[in-house]
Parts: structure tokens; C-alpha cells; sequence
């Protein structure tokens, strides 16, 4: 019998958008409306370096404008390609759906390997590549708004947004052309750590269904759940942060570029995050067993296994041997479409990528309302909670008194509760609710419907729905 065929990326998301589609009534022509790309645009532009002109390769991919503006990140790698972007500009589309951020998809990326270059070289490279899209609107607040993504972060955001206020001088909203910007420059308080603060209420969620937790052949919380995370870049750090400091997890297994670390009482994240922040990798880290052979790490055993960092890493060739019996994808595509299936056949639950990763663009989409509004969240508000507050306080105290010893105040209750919220506490409660509410959506479909064996298609049910009727609210 010929080996099983691995699907790329691209096939690996119109192979399981099909799978959704066939369990639903549209008509032929909306279905196919809503899986293609609505436009690819390559752009390649000169930027002269080290005394001479190189030219860079770059794409900004729109899969759907059943509402605008889109919405979608700009990655740097070597690895980037056409097929690739459109396929990440489609995920965007439906998890923008799930989440109802009221955005289309599109992504972005260019074809360069961001550590071979200095600053003032990627600042003249981003400045140029923001400059060829903005002049074909494909940066603009009103219709079409990037992000950071792989390799990408704050500065990248913030060097586009000024090249975009430079070429359009009189638009008041410029800095809403782009979202993952610093503080300082119209960012959001809680975008850096969105994605991953996201995975964190994901898995909180889930939890909060004792059915969905039997069905992963799991029980109880999070507390003690054993957690392999592979990739500790923004994503994965900020989730094994928070879920082995807030929730009582254990980290027990971290895979990086140059191997994996493992320790089955759990690892130190934040000394392991500082390791490889000044030595470039794991390799010589003194607190865990280090594995030469990251990928092995990925079939160990665990209660929760994260892919955080590339797609594909779970796939044919390993996917039997994985043991984790629920699998979160904090990265875009890392379980192939054929991967998928051998493990839903083994009863392994996925919780997939458009739901698991929507914290980065449901923050996103917090940062551009800011930037519309033009005023920070929290700032006409939160004195007047406090004020309210301190009504019930006042009142307490003057039980307190009248009492006396019978009862009295829990200790810091008063300073706690008279707080209002500032706009780290808004964004991560707005966050929280999306996730929650996008959770419940794709659960019901899932207990509900018998034919839909897994969170994935409920998922891609619940997305596609989303746009179909806003197409058909356009009269298509």
C-alpha cells in the first residue's frame, strides 16, 4: 500500500473547511464564495543595504471582506510563501467569525530572515514594504489593518503606523492602520501578552465543562494537569507563565529550536524563558534533562500538550505516537489535516487553532476601537466606580464600628474592591468574555449535533455560518 500523502498547510485548511461545509446547506456558489481568496498581491521592492540594492519578496493575502476593514498579522520568515499566507489569510477569516470581531481575514508576510539584519537595516526594509502595501490600501484603517506576527513584534508595528501617518497627513485615525503597537505609540495595555493569556482562558473554559473534560479522558481543573509546551516565543511563554503560576499547572516539557528540556516535577518558565533569552536556546540549561532531539518531547507522556511556535510539527509521521490527550493550538495549523484525523480516531481532543489563538486579534480589535475613539479605556469611568465604591465601604465601616468585635472587614478588602478597573484589567475582562462565549458557541454544536465528532468542525460550523450570513446581508 503507497505511504499516506501529507497535505500542505493550504490543503490542510480547505480539507478540513470542506469537512464543515459538507455538514451544511449553503448553496454551491456561497460555499465556494467563501473558501477562495478574494486577492493575493506580491510586492517586490529594492532597498539599497551595505552598498548595494537587494530585493525583498513580499504578500499581503485578503481572503474575505463580508466585512471590513480585514484584519491579519505580517510575518517575517524565509519560509514564507503565497500558499502559506492565503491559507493563514483564510484562518483569520473564521476565527475573526468565531470570535465575532467584526473583521474580515487577510495576512501578510515577507520572505527575510529578520536576525540577519540590524535595526536601522529592518527599519528601512519594514518602512518600504508598509509604504508598497499602504499605497495599495492594503494597510489602512478602514480597510485593511496587519498585526505582529512570527518574527514581527511592537517595533515592526509601531515603524508602520509612522510610515503610514507620513504618506496620509491629514488622516485622524492613522494609528488605527495597524493594531500591536507599543503603549507609547497608541498600542493597548495587554496586547503583547494577548495570544497567550487567551490560551490561558481557552483552557479555563474548557475545564468549566465537566462533559467536554470527559470526553479527553480527563477530570477535574487545571490544577496539576501535566503541560508540554513546544515553542517559547511570545505565545508559549506568556501561556506556560500563566497557566503554571495562576492555575497550578505543570510545565513539564519546553521544546525550542536546539532540543527540549523536560522535568516531571515541572519546569522553572520564567528562568527557562531568561536561559534562552541570553544564550539563544535551551542547550546548558542546568535545572532539567535536556533532549538534543526536541521532537521526541512532543510524545511524551502529558495530560496537555501546546504547540506554540511553526505548522505541521504535528503530522503523519508522528501523530500516532503522541500521547497527550488533549492537544491546544496555540500556533496556526500545527496538527496536518491528516494528523487530525488519526487522532480524533484515537479520541484525542483538539482544541484548534481559530478558537485556542483568537487572543491576539480579539486584543487587536480592542486596540483599533481605542484608536478610534481616541481615548484610553478606563479614563472616563473608573474614578466614578470608585467613588460608587466607597458608598458600601463607608457603609461597612459603619457596621464595623457598630459591631466591633462580632465582625469586621476581611483585610485589603477596602483597598481591593475601591479600585477601579484600569485598561489592563477592561482588556483581559473583554478578553476573557470572548473566549468564554466562543467556547460555549462551539461546544453546543458539538454536544448537540451528532455528526460533528469534534471542536474543530463545531468551530468551522459556527465560522462559516457567521459569514454566510453576512454575505447574505450584503444580498449576496
Amino acid at each position: 500500500m503507497a505511504p499516506r500523502q501529507e497535505p500542505s498547510f493550504r490543503e490542510s485548511v480547505d480539507l478540513m473547511f470542506n469537512r464543515a461545509a459538507a455538514l451544511m446547506d449553503l448553496p454551491p456558489g456561497l460555499e465556494e464564495k467563501i473558501r477562495v481568496c478574494n486577492a493575493t498581491y506580491t510586492v517586490r521592492f529594492g532597498v539599497r543595504l551595505r552598498g548595494q540594492i537587494q530585493t525583498f519578496t513580499g504578500y499581503r493575502s485578503v481572503h474575505s471582506e463580508h466585512m471590513e476593514p480585514v484584519k491579519g498579522g505580517i510575518r517575517y520568515a524565509l519560509s514564507v510563501n503565497q500558499d502559506e499566507v492565503e491559507a493563514l489569510a483564510a484562518l483569520m477569516t473564521y476565527k475573526c467569525a468565531l470570535v465575532e470581531a467584526p473583521f474580515g481575514g487577510s495576512k501578510g508576510g515577507l520572505c527575510i530572515d529578520p536576525r540577519q539584519y540590524d535595526e536601522y537595516e529592518l527599519e528601512m526594509i519594514t518602512r518600504r514594504f508598509a509604504y508598497e502595501l499602504a499605497k495599495r490600501d492594503l494597510i489602512n484603517p478602514a480597510q485593511n489593518v496587519p498585526a505582529p506576527d512570527m518574527g514581527t513584534g511592537e517595533r515592526e508595528m509601531a515603524w508602520i503606523a509612522d510610515q503610514y501617518a507620513r504618506m496620509n497627513t491629514t488622516d485622524i485615525n492613522a494609528r488605527a492602520c495597524v493594531t500591536g503597537k507599543p503603549l507609547n505609540a497608541g498600542g493597548i495595555a495587554g496586547r503583547v501578552e494577548a495570544t497567550g493569556r487567551g490560551v490561558q482562558y481557552a483552557l479555563q473554559e474548557f475545564f468549566r465543562h465537566p462533559h467536554d473534560v470527559k470526553k479527553a479522558g480527563l477530570s477535574g481543573t487545571l490544577d496539576g494537569k501535566r503541560i508540554i509546551v513546544q515553542g517559547l516565543g511570545n505565545v508559549g511563554y506568556h501561556a506556560a507563565k500563566f497557566l503554571s503560576e495562576e492555575d497550578g499547572a505543570r510545565i513539564t516539557g519546553i521544546i525550542e529550536r536546539d532540543g527540549a528540556l523536560f522535568d516531571e516535577d515541572g519546569l522553572d518558565v520564567e528562568a527557562v524563558r531568561n536561559w534562552i533569552v541570553h544564550h539563544g536556546g535551551v542547550t546548558g540549561y542546568p535545572d532539567a534533562l535536556h533532549h538534543a532531539e526536541g521532537a521526541a518531547v512532543l510524545e511524551e507522556e502529558c495530560d496537555i500538550l501546546i504547540p506554540a511556535a511553526m505548522e505541521g510539527v504535528i503530522n503523519l509521521s508522528n501523530a500516532e505516537r503522541i500521547k497527550a490527550k488533549l492537544i491546544l493550538e496555540a500556533a496556526n495549523g500545527p496538527v496536518t489535516a491528516g494528523a487530525d484525523e488519526i487522532l480524533r480516531d484515537r479520541g484525542v481532543v483538539i482544541i484548534p487553532d481559530m478558537y485556542a489563538n483568537a487572543g491576539g486579534v480579539t486584543v487587536s480589535y480592542f486596540e483599533w476601537v481605542k484608536n478610534l475613539s481616541h481615548i484610553r479605556f478606563g479614563r472616563m469611568q473608573r474614578r466614578q466606580e470608585e467613588a460608587r465604591h466607597q458608598l458600601v465601604v463607608a457603609e461597612l465601616e459603619r457596621l464595623d464600628r457598630y459591631l466591633g468585635d462580632a465582625w469586621s472587614m476581611t483585610p485589603d478588602f477596602k483597598s481591593k474592591y475601591l479600585r477601579g478597573a484600569d485598561e489592563l484589567e477592561l482588556v483581559r475582562s473583554g478578553l476573557d468574555d470572548t473566549m468564554r462565549i466562543a467556547y460555549q458557541s462551539m461546544s453546543e454544536v458539538w454536544n448537540d449535533r451528532a455528526d460533528v465528532e469534534d471542536l474543530r468542525t463545531a468551530a468551522y460550523l459556527v465560522a462559516i455560518d457567521r459569514v454566510a450570513k453576512s454575505y447574505r446581508a450584503k444580498g449576496l
